[in-house]
């Protein structure tokens, strides 16, 4: 069992409510963590045919045989959506905390569900594959950030010593044929794999729709529908641009990163550090990492990461991330090379122009080892993020 950060807010939250909702990605250790954390409880799959048949037809004594006195942990809810009407039931009738325990790896179909049965009722948590702070607390953390990005977080790799390059292609294959499938109709897979390694290809840059159909040979409204597939299936995700314009025009489309480099990685065909070493977004890999690792952290504390931003003018200007906090905004830059050069404080100092020095002194994010306090800016190794929260993130 790894470790993982968020158990303890699971833990007291189990104590004040009566279900407990752990959401996010095929593999990233949600029934892991369930069955650790709530050890005494019943165990359901739903992906078992012959339970799910059984919730489906008869959900009320589906729960009365299954439920034990400490209470049930469910797997892969989504399969049974309806089943959670019931939940709603049997809560109310039996209010006690921390008795029903679900997971799911859809959060599109879950989240609407929920909040049709279960508000009020219900605790909340997303489980993203391990964080670079969890890897380092179980002593799983590779040496340099290319191997992190090739490796990605799923807790398999590391629990099983797996190569990347087995396990990643698999797994693509598994989630297009099990989650796609129940959620959209998709006449042909191929195509819907190829627009996920063309969303790959795009990592770290602003969503062009129009280009990405395209390319894909769908329309734009196949495309920004299946780009929200991935997004409630854990796959990628939007960095939104900040409001602020500072007098200037801004950038107002969002950009697209994934939760897991290792998965971005496959996709792109990168299967050594030769190559990655040498790709031509191994940058826009690095930035997505980092971006990652700040979203984690904040669902890590049970909370969600809708502060963190970019911001870019349409002249050029950029920060590559930004987080708002109570009257202030935190500028954080983010290099991929591991020799330190002064270049990388220049979007800082723009920054600092061009917002009139009203906020603090910013952050710069790097592939190196090192960590420096430079009067243009803090300079954090990507080994210790964690200096990150400690000075400006709760």
């Amino acid at each position: 069992m790894i470790s993982r950060h968020i158990t303890p807010y699971i833990l007291k939250s189990a104590t004040k409510l009566p279900v407990i909702a752990l959401l996010g990605p095929r593999q990233s250790g949600k029934t892991t963590l369930a069955r650790f954390a709530f050890a005494n409880h019943a165990y359901v799959s739903m992906e078992n045919y012959e339970e799910r048949e059984f919730a489906q037809n008869d959900p009320k004594r589906f729960l009365r045989n299954n439920i034990n006195e400490h209470g049930i942990i469910l797997d892969e809810i989504q399969h049974v959506p309806q089943l959670l009407s019931y939940i709603q039931t049997y809560v109310d009738e039996y209010n006690y905390p921390g008795r029903v325990i679900i997971t799911g790896s859809q959060n599109l179909l879950v989240n609407q569900a929920i909040s049709q049965t279960l508000a009020g009722r219900i605790a909340l948590f997303t489980l993203l594959p391990l964080s670079i702070n969890e890897l380092k607390s179980s002593s799983l953390l590779p040496y340099t950030a290319d191997q992190v990005m090739l490796k990605g977080g799923y807790p398999r790799i590391y629990a099983s010593e797996i190569e990347p390059q087995e396990w990643y292609p698999d797994y693509i294959e598994t989630y297009v044929e099990r989650d796609v499938r129940q959620i959209i109709n998709v006449v042909n897979l191929a195509t819907f794999k190829r627009f996920i390694r063309l969303c790959a290809g795009r990592i770290g840059q602003l969503i062009n729709f129009t280009s990405l159909a395209n390319d894909c040979g769908i329309d734009v409204r196949t495309a920004q529908h299946w780009l929200s597939i991935l997004q409630a299936s854990y796959i990628v995700f939007l960095l939104q641009p900040h409001f602020q314009n500072f007098n200037k025009r801004m950038i107002k489309t969002p950009k697209l990163y994934f939760y897991d480099t290792g998965l971005a990685c496959s996709l792109l065909g990168i299967t050594t550090l030769e190559q990655l070493d040498t790709y031509y977004m191994r940058g826009n890999i690095f930035e997505s990492l980092m971006i990652s690792e700040i979203c984690k952290h904040y669902y890590n504390i049970k909370q969600r990461p809708d502060h963190v931003y970019f911001w870019r003018d349409k002249t050029g200007n950029e920060i590559d991330c930004l987080i708002e906090q109570p009257n202030t905004l935190i500028p954080v830059e983010i290099k991929s090379g591991t020799t330190v050069s002064k270049s990388f404080f220049d979007p800082l100092i723009k920054w600092s122009d061009i917002s009139n020095n009203q906020y603090p002194q910013g952050y710069v994010l790097y592939a190196g080892d090192k960590n420096h306090e430079y009067k243009e800016g803090t300079l954090v190794s990507w080994n210790n993020i964690e200096v990150l929260w400690q000075k400006t993130i709760a």
